[in-house]
């Protein structure tokens, strides 16, 4: 390999790219995959500075208080509605709510993190009503919430590589890259 920076991955610079932060996204969100040792190896850096940027960032927000409006529910959790000028208009309630404000230089790691990790969406396990049961993964707030308090005191080395030997059909070595 020649001092080009990365590897090429045999792909166009667009294919590589969206390769690698599929790839990312998915160790992040799984925890492990099995891919390629070549792309393993191009994975774990990115990899290690998000979760690097995750760990610096993970302790610096303020908790605020704010007011919120909250569709007010019966007791089957429908909304309560009611007759305005002849329209049904659902009813709201204002409730204290504690949110997380991230501070400046956290606000710019994550909107890091999001211009590179693709949005996951969590489909339902049974396959039922999909369109009404999905819900967006905030990987960020996973970053921060889930995986950098694990890896606190660690100085580095978040991924680890298991080599598997060569696949059948190529010979091409592969491996699965898990967090520690």
């Amino acid at each position: 390999m020649t001092g080009s920076g990365n590897r090429k991955l045999g792909r166009t610079t667009p294919q590589r790219k969206a390769l690698l932060r599929n790839q990312v996204t998915a160790l992040l969100y799984h925890g492990k995959i099995k891919t390629t040792e070549a792309r393993a190896k191009e994975i774990r850096r990115i990899a290690e500075k998000m979760i690097t940027l995750a760990i610096r960032e993970k302790d610096n927000f303020t908790e605020v208080e704010v007011m919120a409006k909250v569709a007010k529910k019966d007791a089957n959790g429908k909304r309560e509605k009611e007759v305005v000028n002849g329209k049904k208009v659902t009813v709201y309630e204002e409730v204290k709510k504690t949110i997380k404000k991230d501070n400046p230089s956290r606000l710019a790691a994550r909107r890091k993190m999001l211009s590179y990790l693709y949005p996951i969406t969590e489909r339902p396990a049974d396959g039922k009503k999909l369109r009404q049961n999905t819900k967006t993964v905030d990987m960020p707030a996973k970053l921060f919430d889930e995986i950098a308090p694990k890896y606190v005191e660690r100085k580095g080395g978040y991924t680890r590589i298991i080599k598997l030997g060569a696949r059948r059909g190529d010979g091409a070595p592969e491996v699965i890259i898990e967090l520690v």
